[in-house]
């Protein structure tokens, strides 16, 4: 399993979905997630404006504050193809690929750690965003 800290790792997949929902541009194609801080990068064309972030931060903290319960699933790699872009897997990822779930709201393939429940976060503050080449950085921190 990765060595990522389990609350920010969990805020991670609801900030993924979330960016799903308000642009549909897809989940973030690469991440650097810390206990510290983290950043997700987006293919995007523009930065989010000062109401879009603040929007984003809104709406992330909703979801964690409801305590969704976070559950994993293990799927058939045929399975899971069906439902989700496998091409972030590692190679050995095998045969069976584990799926994680947040409430309804989210669900994806992942082999790092998770909190039980959104609500064990605490909550996120999106630190700053920035535009360069076709890419949205999205810079966020813990709360609390």
């Amino acid at each position: 399993m990765k060595d990522y800290d389990p609350r920010m790792h969990s805020a991670e997949h609801i900030l993924n979905q979330t960016m799903v929902r308000m642009f549909d541009r897809g989940r973030a194609f690469s991440a650097h997630v810390e206990k510290k801080k983290s950043k997700c990068d987006y293919h995007f064309d523009r930065d989010l404006t000062p109401q879009e972030r603040e929007e984003l931060e809104r709406r992330v903290n909703e979801v964690i504050a409801a305590d969704l319960p976070v559950r994993e699933e293990h799927l058939t790699r045929e399975e899971a193809g069906r439902s989700f872009n496998l091409s972030r897997l590692p190679g050995e990822a095998g045969e069976t690929i584990r799926i994680i779930r947040i409430g309804d709201y989210d669900a994806c393939p992942c082999s790092g750690e998770h909190v039980g429940h959104s609500g064990e976060i605490g909550g996120i503050r999106i630190i700053s965003t920035g535009h360069a080449e076709g890419v949205l950085r999205v810079r966020f921190r813990l709360q609390g």
